[in-house]
């Protein structure tokens, strides 16, 4: 048996552990989805140490504002996690809404994701397959959407997806995910800091 020399495992010692690979599923370790900026890669941290700080690390904001979200903000709505937000952002057929206002979505935002602010959407519901008509908007062929905001205790997308059903939107042609940025970023997936 050969001993290993104080050099050598003082050299040991310095190598840093490799971080264990932080993948989306066992097997996905990332996608990448068109933006308008061009194509863009969501995976997770490699980090294992990683932590999130800052305003999406709070956890007690008052109510109002910020009260926590019902699972579904509509009858006939579907709610979606995660792998369903990926899969939509992949699928040309699906639009993926971020349905903050400015400020929030120039924060970070979804990469893949349209931003379409909640206090807008039901006066664009022409740019998700609606025709307008006298009264409005006729929905009779809409696109699928998914909205977002910034998470379980925020209000904007589930008013957006409450004033487009309002408004003529069919509500099995919309998905939310209620996790939102909040969530998102908790898991470490990639976040887009737009442009412009």
């Amino acid at each position: 048996m050969k001993l290993l020399t104080p050099l050598v495992m003082l050299a040991l010692a310095a190598t840093p552990v490799l971080a264990e690979p932080v993948n989306i599923t066992p097997d996905m370790a990332s996608v990448t989805v068109e933006t308008d900026a061009g194509p863009a890669e969501i995976s997770r941290i490699q980090d294992n140490d990683n932590v999130v700080t800052g305003e999406w690390a709070m956890t007690s904001r008052p109510c109002p504002n910020f009260c926590i979200q019902p699972m579904s903000p509509a009858e006939g709505v579907t709610t979606v996690g995660e792998l369903e937000v990926i899969a939509a952002l992949q699928d040309p057929d699906v639009l993926v809404i971020d349905s903050r206002v400015q400020a929030d979505y120039r924060g970070g935002t979804i990469p893949g994701a349209i931003h379409i602010p909640y206090t807008e959407m039901a006066d664009r519901l022409g740019e998700v397959g609606c025709e307008v008509d006298i009264d409005g908007f006729t929905c009779e062929d809409p696109k699928q959407v998914l909205l977002f905001c910034n998470g379980p205790w925020c209000g904007q997308s589930p008013t957006a997806i409450r004033r487009m059903i309002e408004a003529g939107f069919p509500a099995d042609h919309i998905h939310y995910y209620r996790g939102g940025m909040q969530v998102w970023r908790m898991l470490g997936l990639s976040v887009l800091v737009p442009q412009n």
